[in-house]
Order: C-alpha cells, then structure tokens, then sequence
C-alpha cells in the first residue's frame, strides 16, 4: 500500500507542477516533459484536411462559424485581406503557445535570452569577419569548380569531379532539367564575382565564358532553368560590363564588343520554339537547343516555370530593341492570367498548355508558383508596365483572402501565429498540411511592396524551422512539426529575405541569422571540395552536388548582408535581383518600349478601348531592393511603433533560440 501511495502523490505532484507552469509561464509540459507527454497543443492541436476537426467554437464575432483552429478554417466569405484590427501594445516579456518557438518546441519565454544574445549591436568585428567568411564560402566553392569541374556544369564536392547532363538517362529530369553542357555554374557565378568586387577574376571568367561557351549543343533543358540561370547571368554582366558608371570597380574588358549579349540573344533564339504551336500561347516546358521541341514533349508545365520569364526576356528585348521575346514572355503571363479562378483569383500550379485545364489545382507560394508572384511586381519594378503591377495586387489580395491563415495582426493577438497554407484554387480549401523551403521567398517579396511587419513575423517561421534542424527540410508539415520531404540542396531563399529585411529595417537580429546560417554551413555541409546538398537534414548526411545557385544566390546575398558598404547600397543606382540572385539596374532605358504598338492588345488602349497609363519613374513607389531599403521604414506606417513590432517578435522567438 506504501508503494501505491507513493507513486499516487509523484503523479498528482507532477500534475501539480504542470499546472503551476501553464498558469504562470504559459509553458505547460513543455519544460522538460515534452517529449515523454505531447499534450496536444501549438500545432498538435491542428488536424489535417481529411481528419475531423476537433469541438471548438467559432472564433468571436461569428456565429456559426466552423470548429477547429484558425489554420483550418477557410476565410469568411467577403472579408478583405489586410483589413486587420489594429494591434494592442505588446507586453514585453510575455510569450505563450501562439508563437513560432512555442509551437515548434521551445523551451524559454522572456526576452533576458534574446537581449543577451541578439539585441545588441553587432560588432563592426565580427560583421566583418562575416563578411569574409561569406566570401571565403564562395570562393571555396568557385575554386573548386573551376579546378575539379569546369568545363563542366557543376561540381561533385565530395568527390572532387564534374557533372554534366545525364545522356544515360533523358529521363533524369532532376539533372537534365538544369544542366545543359555550357559551363553554368561559371556563367551563373559572373555577376557574383563583380559584386564582391574581384575584377581581375571577373574579367578572367567573362573571357572564359565568351571563349569556350556554345549554346548549339544537343542538350535538351527546361526553358525556365536556362532562362533565369543562364540568360539572366548573361544580361547582368553584360550590364555590369557597360555601366559607365563602374560602382564595383572597373569591370571593363578590353574590345569587348557585346559578346555576352549575343550570347543571351543566342540562347533565348534557341528557346522561342518552346512557345509555337501552343493553342495557349504557355510555352512546353523544355526544349532542346539544337532541334527545338522534343517529338514527345509534354504538354503539361507548371505556373512558375511558364511564367516567370519576362524579366530576362523583356530586359533582353529592350536592349535589343526586339519586341519578340518580351511579346512571347507577356503573351505566357496573360495567358496564365486568364486562366485564373472566377471565384477565388487563385490559380493553380500546373497546366495543360494545349487545352488550358489545370491538372495541378494547388495554389501556394512554393515550388511551381513562387516566381509567377515574384515577376508580377518584378517586371513592374523594370518595365513601369501598369498592367503588371495591376495583375500583383490582384494576386496578392487573393494570397491574403485565402491563403493567410492565422491571426489578423502579425504580432499581436490571440491565436494562431500567421501562416501561408496550400489550398485548393477553386475553392480556398486546405489541400494538405505542408509548406515548403522556396516559400521562404515570400517575406522577400513583401519587404518589396512596404509589407515589412507581416514579412517579419513570417520570416521568424521560416528561421525557427532552421534553427531547429540547422537547415529547410525541403518540406516540413506544420501539422506533425517534422519535414517531410528531408533533403537541403543549399537553397538561398532564407537568405534572400533576411538579407532583404536587414535592409528594409537595420535591426541587427537579421546579422545574427545570418551568422547562424553561415555557421550551419560551414558545419554540416562542407566537404572536401566545396559544399554538398544536405541528403537528411537531421542525420546530416550529404549528397554529391553542389548547385550552381549556391554561388549565384546563397553566397552572395550572405555577403551583402555583411557588407554594408557595398556598391549595391551606396550606388545612387537602384538595383534589383532576378529570381536567381542576378543584379540588374533600374533605370529609364528599361523603361523605354517604343515598339509598343507591336503588341496588339496594348496600342495605346487596354482590351476594353481605355486609355492606357503609362507609369512614369517618380510613380515607382514599392521598396526597391537596395537603395529604397538603407533607410528604416517610416514609423507612422504601422500600427505599433517599430520597435514594439521588433519586441514583439523577439519574445516570440526566444523560446526556440
């Protein structure tokens, strides 16, 4: 009876203690018990699309409404996205299960950890040795390709050997997609070198590419890969060549005569057949570049890939002063455009282009949609194309109405911290329960158009994955709180928007993220010639490729980061970045279209016979990249002064650093 007794005191003892620590730290089982009891909460209390949805009420203010959490529950009918109540103060200090390191199993509440760690300033020291360890990085990897790889496309770091396309096997779409046998990890890492301001190996590698580089070649490559990783390397060294300005140094070359642009012209001649013969006007996905489209091509490509082209070629047009490659590109894009839900204005992630049904009706913001949204606001930036930034909006607005799940104010109120989820286009039901790295783009992308508050507490998602794992899983289920999909192929989409967000607000807590991606790289991921894709992000096993977007996108945008007096942020050029890390400039010859009555649907009148406005420079009022960002945003625009926003998203992320 002894014994019975007690064990019955050590169980109500614990309970006791547990209770103790929800009522006074909001914790609960989380300290210490959490992973011998996960009592159902943060995420675990969320069920999947096909599972019952748990009793619960309706949220406030809404009668009716469907049980279960917020992330579950398709928006209201009528309620306008970014019509949010506006936020209390936040109370410094106070955290519970609505935040990321809560949910994601945390163990600490309080901002004593953060301020210790992240709050103070970062040391112009150790900013720059950063700086060149993000440098070291790069050149790391670009040595070693260039002894180990080149002429070839990649490298193979752990084996110290090339890798071209897989003639073994054409259905090796993972590698064949990609490489093409034109050296592209070079061409892909051109503008990169100028960036960090090495002009003698700049040089050195543009006469390369210029000497031994040939697109007549009987490779057949996926029309989006080569068109944002090639043709759009070319162009922006191209640019970097011919400024009159020089910000990097002289990056000049001796007699060069335009190579590099008839080059780009070259490749993207040899892409055109992707876009006949479609009853779209969406091109096939893939082409080859000696004989056009493949007998037995498929008729089917994704949102993304068929139209995120515009920048390239509506750049490589307008420097030409041929219309043919802007004309296809922005046929593509309203072709997409059209096909839009009546009923949601979301579309899908893949598409017949012959018929125009969409045989992937999942919209999201990751793999097979992320740079359709990107290039919306992108090719307005560049071109001043109202029409453009008309179809973004209209995107985002949708984006917000369905996909946004979560609490109205990012960084204040009950509920369920902000989140992006997969629906289903037609009708804004949840399609599964996963997101996916690319989607770590996004607060980039809102950082662009002043949406910084909403782009922080989503970034803070992305970085609580990562600082989980030291790596994005490429998929992790928000529902389990484990990836699902487990490999890390270096990607630089994390990067890209805490490089953005650094510049929009200075804080220096995005110096500190990017020092713990630098240093997981450095730890789990490099190898004896270079830095391997991550096979398993939590055993840290390593797979034999490093892509060339490590030294085109991941590398630099951590330098940058560090580099605060670079040319891209002194400049009084503005500047922008492709979709694969490549610097254009901003200025008015790319604003310039005097073939405009070409297009026949936009000689000076829309489709409905209106007159069409032509936006001139001063009205270009979304946040540029690099010179709109040195500045910290004005306070007034939100609704909490930015420090308290800053706070706010401090206490919720303590409890996972």
């Amino acid at each position: 009876m002894q014994w019975r007794a007690l064990v019955l005191g050590l169980v109500l003892l614990r309970l006791g203690l547990h209770g103790v620590l929800w009522l006074v730290f909001g914790l609960g089982p989380s300290m210490g018990f959490y992973q011998r009891f996960p009592l159902s909460f943060g995420f675990q209390r969320l069920t999947g699309p096909d599972s019952p949805a748990a009793p619960a009420s309706g949220p406030a203010g809404r009668p009716g409404a469907a049980a279960g959490p917020a992330w579950l529950q398709p928006p209201v009918p009528g309620e306008a996205a970014g019509r949010r109540r506006a936020p209390r103060r936040a109370r410094p200090g106070v955290c519970g299960p609505a935040h990321w390191g809560y949910a994601l199993g945390g163990r600490g509440c309080g901002p004593d950890e953060y301020e210790k760690r992240y709050s103070g300033a970062f040391p112009p020291q150790l900013r720059a040795q950063m700086r060149d360890l993000a440098r070291g990085m790069f050149v790391f990897g670009y040595d070693n390709y260039m002894a180990h790889a080149f002429p070839q496309d990649e490298l193979n770091p752990i084996h110290c050997r090339g890798r071209g396309p897989d003639r073994g096997d054409p259905s090796n779409l993972n590698i064949n997609d990609v490489l093409g046998n034109y050296s592209l990890t070079l061409v892909d890492a051109l503008d990169t070198l100028a960036i960090m301001g090495n002009s003698s190996e700049f040089q050195k590698a543009v006469k390369l590419v210029i000497n031994t580089v040939s697109f007549d070649k009987d490779s057949t490559v996926q029309v989006f890969e080569a068109t944002i990783r090639v043709l759009g390397s070319l162009l922006s060294a191209h640019r970097i060549i011919t400024d009159s300005k020089q910000p990097f140094g002289d990056m000049t070359i001796k007699d060069y005569d335009n190579e590099l642009l008839h080059m780009a012209h070259d490749l993207a001649v040899r892409l055109l057949p992707a876009f006949e013969n479609t009853k779209t006007g969406i091109p096939y996905p893939r082409v080859n570049l000696k004989t056009g489209v493949p007998p037995d091509s498929n008729n089917e490509t994704c949102t993304a890939g068929a139209g995120s082209l515009l920048v390239e070629f509506g750049i490589l047009s307008r420097l030409l002063g041929d219309s043919t490659f802007e004309w296809v590109a922005r046929r593509a894009v309203k072709a997409l455009w059209n096909l839009r839900s009546n009923d949601t204005g979301l579309l899908g992630n893949v598409v017949n282009i012959q018929t125009g049904h969409w045989v992937g009706k999942q919209s999201g913001l990751g793999a097979g949609l992320d740079s359709f949204y990107e290039y919306l606001l992108k090719s307005y930036i560049l071109f001043g194309e109202k029409e453009d930034l008309e179809m973004f909006n209209a995107a985002y607005q949708s984006i917000q109405n369905y996909l946004r799940r979560g609490r109205e104010a990012c960084n204040e109120g009950e509920g369920d911290p902000p989140l992006y989820v997969n629906v289903n286009m037609f009708s804004g039901q949840l399609m599964n329960t996963w997101i996916d790295s690319l989607q770590a783009f996004f607060p980039g992308l809102q950082v662009l158009i002043g949406d910084v508050e909403d782009a922080i507490c989503l970034h803070a998602f992305y970085y609580a994955i990562w600082k989980r794992y030291g790596a994005l899983p490429e998929r992790y289920n928000w529902q389990l709180q484990a990836p699902d999909v487990l490999f890390y192929p270096l990607r630089p989409e994390l990067v890209e928007s805490t490089y953005l967000l650094y510049q929009a607000t200075k804080n220096p807590f995005y110096l500190h993220v990017g020092m713990d991606i630098l240093q997981s790289l450095e730890k789990y991921t490099k190898v004896k010639c270079g830095y391997a894709t991550l096979h398993h992000v939590i055993d840290k096993s390593k797979e034999d490729r490093m892509e060339s977007f490590f030294l085109s996108e991941t590398c630099k945008y951590l330098y940058l980061l560090f580099d605060e007096e670079n040319p891209v942020h002194k400049s009084g050029t503005r500047y922008m970045f492709t979709t694969e890390g490549h610097i254009v400039s901003v200025d008015k010859h790319l604003r310039e279209s005097p073939w405009k009555e070409f297009f026949s649907e936009e000689a000076g009148q829309d489709q409905e016979g209106k007159s069409v406005h032509r936006p001139k420079a001063h009205e270009l009022k979304v946040i540029n990249s690099s010179s709109n960002c040195n500045r910290v945003p004005d306070e007034r625009r939100y609704s909490l002064p930015l420090k308290s926003i800053y706070m706010r998203q401090i206490d919720q992320m303590v409890g996972l650093i």
